[in-house]
């Protein structure tokens, strides 16, 4: 299959998944059928993971439930520590990541990046109170620029804007 061992790994995590040629050829090698192979990739975004990173929890407190309600069929995680979301990115397919740019001991920008590196297919919103940072977040590859405090309908328009769309299970998403 000239697949290499890290990115079968990355299948069996949810880290990545195989693109439509690569499930054609491994149903034919596993002797699966090819649609029963797209259904399964289909249904792993049912439940997306979608994370908040913000290093003051007060923006959390206020921002997860927000989060849960206009996506009730996400499974929705907050991090005021980088490394345990990127942790939680390494172990879960990531859909959508809502950053603060201005974190504790690390740019939102780089976290962005790291995010990226992990899933290429990740959603990036930026959550910041300082415009100024606009043009800088446009240059990571970022879905998403939301100036905070963070409200139900500034997340349903950044779900209408994402360069990956996946179902939210929300109304008017």
């Amino acid at each position: 299959m000239y697949v290499t061992r890290s990115t079968v790994v990355r299948w069996e995590t949810g880290s990545r998944l195989p693109d439509a040629a690569m499930i054609t050829r491994l149903s034919e090698a596993l002797h699966a059928d090819v649609n029963m192979m797209l259904s399964a990739v289909a249904q792993s975004d049912e439940c997306p993971n979608v994370i908040m990173v913000d290093d003051r929890k007060l923006i959390l407190n206020g921002g997860l439930p927000i989060l849960e309600k206009v996506m009730p069929n996400a499974t929705v995680m907050g991090f005021t520590d980088v490394a345990e979301a990127v942790q939680y990115a390494k172990e879960n397919r990531v859909a959508l990541a809502f950053l603060d740019i201005e974190l504790r001991n690390t740019s939102g920008l780089d976290l962005c990046r790291t995010l990226l590196e992990i899933n290429p297919r990740t959603n990036i919103v930026y959550l910041t109170a300082y415009s100024e940072y606009a043009l800088d977040a446009w240059s990571t590859g970022a879905s998403g620029f939301m100036l905070k405090p963070i409200t139900a309908e500034g997340v349903r328009e950044q779900l209408r804007k994402l360069r990956y769309p996946f179902w939210t299970g929300g109304e008017g998403t």
